[in-house]
């Protein structure tokens, strides 16, 4: 039942954030565009069940950025914008589309890339890859990052454990008020 609700949720409130959100999602797309020339970002990602998928958000890197976890990354290479982006998390905004289309939960653990075999290995021991992907959740509020893979796969597999509807609830309010800072970037 709980799975209904989540996924009855999901729907809701991505339709209802990309509705109402349309004129921002404009707004950052424009203004990405003059930022780096390309303001969406797509990457395949490890889904449920291990099924890749393409998730999108708006570009905070410049273009040509190596696709790597973003612990991986260097700071130098995000943008002014794309930092601001980030701090305000709106640049997770077009994932809403990922989520109405089934191939994310506004809750869940955070989709990694395939590169990250350390993490998969961690998740797949614990069972996370049988739940859709996440926006956000608990490591993320707790800013617990793919930097630190074992601690990872065991707060997704927690969180999925003792799941429900007020968790769901407030990891997502928790979320958008500010709580958690995203994936930590490497100096330089």
């Amino acid at each position: 039942m709980l799975l209904v609700l989540t996924r009855f949720f999901d729907i809701l409130f991505a339709l209802f954030g990309l509705i109402v959100g349309f004129p921002l999602l404009l707004l950052v797309a424009l203004l990405g565009f003059f930022d780096t020339g390309s303001p969406i970002f797509r990457q395949e990602r490890v889904g449920r069940n291990k099924e890749p998928f393409v998730l999108v958000k708006f570009r905070t890197m410049k273009v040509g950025t190596a696709s790597v976890a973003s612990h991986l990354a260097s700071s130098s290479a995000i943008t002014p914008f794309g930092n601001f982006l980030r701090r305000t998390k709106l640049d997770e905004l077009p994932q809403l589309w990922n989520v109405l289309k089934g191939e994310m939960s506004l809750v869940g653990p955070r989709p990694c890339l395939f590169n990250q075999q350390e993490l998969i290995n961690e998740r797949e021991k614990r069972g996370v890859y049988a739940v859709r992907p996440g926006i956000t959740g608990l490591a993320q509020v707790n800013e617990i990052d793919m930097s630190t893979p074992e601690l990872l796969a065991e707060t997704d597999d927690r969180m999925i454990k003792d799941l429900t509807l007020g968790k769901y609830f407030s990891y997502i309010i928790q979320t958008v008020t500010g709580k958690g800072s995203g994936d930590r970037v490497r100096g330089g």
